[in-house]
């Protein structure tokens, strides 16, 4: 059966529902943060948001998410890679 790790966290693939990566911005109200896609950060915000961090995201249900956060958009591409390498097998 094909699976995935991150982080030393494995997931069977017929498991997962979604799986996308996305960056966390600072919302202005406390620590709060909210998921925007790459594409978005890239085009459209134009320094104009405050960037918490980045993620990939793996949704089993809607009450299981797993969350793997990475202080700059390098640490995120390499994850990027290491997981396309993995479902490239």
């Amino acid at each position: 059966m094909k699976q995935i790790t991150i982080e030393n966290k494995t997931f069977k693939l017929k498991d997962i529902k979604q799986l996308y990566p996305a960056v966390l911005v600072k919302t202005g109200h406390g620590d709060e943060t909210a998921e925007m896609s790459l594409e978005w950060i890239d085009i459209e915000s134009k320094g104009r948001v405050d960037v918490a961090g980045y993620g990939l995201f793996i949704r089993i249900s809607d009450e299981e998410k797993h969350s793997f956060i990475y202080d700059t958009r390098e640490e995120l591409d390499k994850k990027i890679a290491n997981l396309s390498k993995q479902l490239n097998k």
